[in-house]
């Protein structure tokens, strides 16, 4: 077994490092953009006044970081070479994101609303797997280009977990001779309808509730008479673009289908696997971070002349954290390059189960990791002039959004118990 990462991986790493330096910390630093990381960072994203909606300058500042990431060939870096991008693999992804994301609070790599110089890019794969010719045509170009960003529609006020539940209907009718489909319901949480030109709403079209067969996905059009912002539904972590929306009557045109109708949960499930292996290592990076941060604290800490660090009180919480850290790494590193070992439909059948165990692990330890770090660093910890409130308040979000630990540990519970995966049992009768 060879444990040392790829030469041209850490080659690459190196790579970024030098593009942060040259090209993003000047950006981060110049006309007072510092504001949007330090102390004020919360203020400084957010326009209280119109719906604790991003302001125009942050979103617009994140633009500006991608464009200099895209024009230099990172941020499309784990997507095929036909896109643009490098074919990068799972294991490089996790390895990458962990290594931005244990540098702390910055324009490289802020987690809050995904932006990072390296993209995790899950609709672009969609759009080649599911999509017709003409949408990945469409889609794939415009969203590269800045030109097309879609918003997913899954959740519902009633319904989070278990989608398979949904109220939204969306039934066949005809208008002016062409044929289509009419929405009616709710989604919430629906991240980034402020600025989206498509919401990919996922209906019940056929069967009944509790169905995983018979949920049909459509590309809905933002403007869509009928398509309404409800509210901005404001956070732990402000600012807020996660609203609940509501379709009255919403009628688009059949072509708006996203591939094969009732399958449409096939489609939720296409990516959820990248998505949560890359963001259980953007969680254990940020929890290296806080680690390290509060190690390096409690040696220039020294009161009655004493630094911290001597004390075990302090010592013995950091062991366990970074040996948690130093073990997850391995789990997730191992994961995603089993994962670049399986087809797609394999990963599922054979690693769900430690995709899970690392996406809920690093959550947590990641909220442990700054809880500890604010306790450690005493009152400065506490205040906004240290990073670890936000990275708390931020990833604290991950222990329900990315699938909520307890449904992901009874995805583990199921493989482990032999209800699914590579050593399901039978009973006599199966």
């Amino acid at each position: 077994m060879d444990f040392n990462l790829p030469a041209e991986l850490t080659a690459y790493l190196e790579q970024l490092d030098a593009f942060i330096e040259a090209e993003i910390k000047p950006l981060e630093n110049q006309d007072d953009n510092i504001r949007f990381f330090d102390h004020r960072r919360e203020w400084a994203r957010t326009d209280f006044d119109n719906g604790g909606l991003p302001r125009e300058e942050w979103e617009a500042l994140l633009m500006e970081a991608r464009r200099r990431a895209d024009k230099a060939g990172h941020w499309r870096f784990p997507l095929p070479k036909q896109y643009g991008g490098q074919d990068g693999s799972h294991l490089a992804m996790t390895v990458i994101r962990e290594h931005l994301a244990a540098k702390g609070l910055g324009l490289h790599n802020d987690l809050q609303n995904e932006h990072s110089i390296v993209a995790n890019n899950p609709f672009v794969l969609m759009f080649r797997d599911f999509g017709t010719a003409e949408q990945s045509d469409t889609f794939i170009h415009g969203m590269l280009n800045g030109e097309l960003k879609l918003s997913f529609g899954l959740t519902e006020p009633n319904h989070g977990s278990d989608a398979t539940h949904m109220e939204t209907r969306a039934v066949k009718q005809q208008r002016d001779g062409v044929d289509g489909w009419l929405i009616n319901g709710e989604k919430m949480w629906i991240t980034g309808m402020h600025t989206s030109t498509h919401c990919l709403t996922f209906a019940r079209t056929s069967g009944k509730d509790g169905d995983a067969k018979g949920i049909t996905a459509l590309l809905v059009p933002s403007d869509t008479p009928g398509l309404k912002v409800e509210e901005y539904l404001w956070t732990f972590n402000m600012p807020t673009d996660h609203p609940r929306i509501s379709f009255t009557d919403v009628w688009v045109p059949a072509d708006t289908l996203f591939g094969e109708e009732g399958n449409g949960l096939a489609l939720a499930q296409h990516f959820v696997h990248e998505n949560r292996i890359r963001q259980a290592a953007s969680s254990l990076g940020a929890a290296v971070f806080c680690i390290q941060e509060s190690v390096r604290y409690a040696r220039e800490r020294k009161p009655f002349g004493e630094a911290l660090a001597k004390n075990q009180g302090i010592q013995f919480p950091m062991v366990e954290l970074h040996t948690q850290a130093e073990m997850l790494r391995l789990l997730i590193r191992h994961t995603a390059w089993r994962m670049d070992q399986l087809p797609k439909v394999e990963v599922e059948k054979q690693l769900s189960d430690k995709v899970s165990m690392c996406n809920f692990w690093a959550n947590r330890l990641c909220c442990e990791a700054a809880d500890r770090a604010m306790q450690i660093h005493g009152g400065m910890g506490y205040s906004r002039h240290k990073p670890f409130e936000h990275i708390y308040r931020h990833h604290r979000r991950y222990r329900i959004t990315e699938g909520a630990e307890e449904i992901q540990m009874r995805k583990v519970a199921a493989y482990l118990f032999g209800y699914l995966g590579p050593n399901r049992w039978r009973d006599e009768q199966g």
